[in-house]
């Protein structure tokens, strides 16, 4: 099939997911390779949930065929986290759940999530983007080959998501692997993104933001207001990507 390559991390081919006698993906095909950073859009009900779902292996497709590179380490970063705020829990206490981790890795994770010195924290006393930071730092511990991440930055102000998305941006830069995340907050992980896939229980269009963003299909359900806070986010950034020269 030409858009699944044999070296990929992960490719979904041909998939349908349908639930209570209701289709929610249709025939969508994706493959995520090494060092590049997916980001899937569209409606709410358009299956963007259930299709990193798929990717985890936490849905079973009614049809079709998910294949992973062998060995594949998968980071999960989710939404939120349902946690008692009365918990008296420590932010190094929450990271060491389930398996505790090698001396060091902790501090290290935090560290490059940008939340370094916060070990010793009441988990509680953390701050919506700090938690976000705290659950990235989290998926790092497993040194994944792929993070994938379900609208992390849900509940932050833009200044606060562009900050967080550029983490992940360096992220991939520094370790060289692949992300795949959903998220509402088009003007700016648009930016972040090297491949964007519009979803609508099908996939719409996918590619580069600037190809998605003057589709027809994409401007059909997001309408024309994307493009020049696109264009204006690319200026704050300071760069944009060069897809000959990162190591992939």
């Amino acid at each position: 099939m030409s858009g699944l390559r044999a070296m990929s991390l992960v490719a979904l081919e041909r998939i349908v997911v349908a639930e209570g006698g209701r289709q929610i993906l249709s025939g969508v095909d994706l493959a995520i390779d090494r060092g590049e950073i997916v980001t899937i859009v569209g409606p709410n009900g358009s299956g963007k949930t259930t299709l990193l779902r798929t990717v985890l292996g936490a849905v079973r497709p009614r049809a079709g065929r998910v294949r992973q590179a062998p060995g594949l380490r998968i980071g999960y970063v989710p939404q939120r986290l349902a946690l008692d705020p009365t918990l008296p829990m420590s932010v190094g206490r929450f990271m060491a759940l389930p398996a505790r981790p090698p001396a060091g890795a902790v501090p290290a994770a935090l560290a490059e999530a940008g939340l370094p010195d916060i070990a010793d924290q009441p988990l509680a006393s953390l701050s919506a983007g700090q938690m976000q930071r705290a659950l990235l730092a989290r998926a790092l511990l497993s040194d994944p080959d792929l993070l994938v991440l379900d609208e992390p930055t849900a509940g932050l102000d833009q200044p606060g998501s562009a900050a967080f998305y550029r983490r992940i941006e360096s992220l991939r830069n520094a370790r060289g692997c692949a992300v795949l995340m959903v998220s509402h907050d088009l003007h700016v992980v648009m930016a972040a993104s090297d491949r964007v896939i519009c979803l609508n229980g099908h996939v719409c269009c996918e590619g580069t933001p600037e190809s998605v963003a003057s589709a027809p299909a994409y401007r059909a359900l997001f309408g024309e207001g994307t493009r020049g806070a696109l264009a204006l986010y690319r200026h704050e950034h300071g760069h944009s990507h060069d897809h000959g020269t990162r190591d992939g």
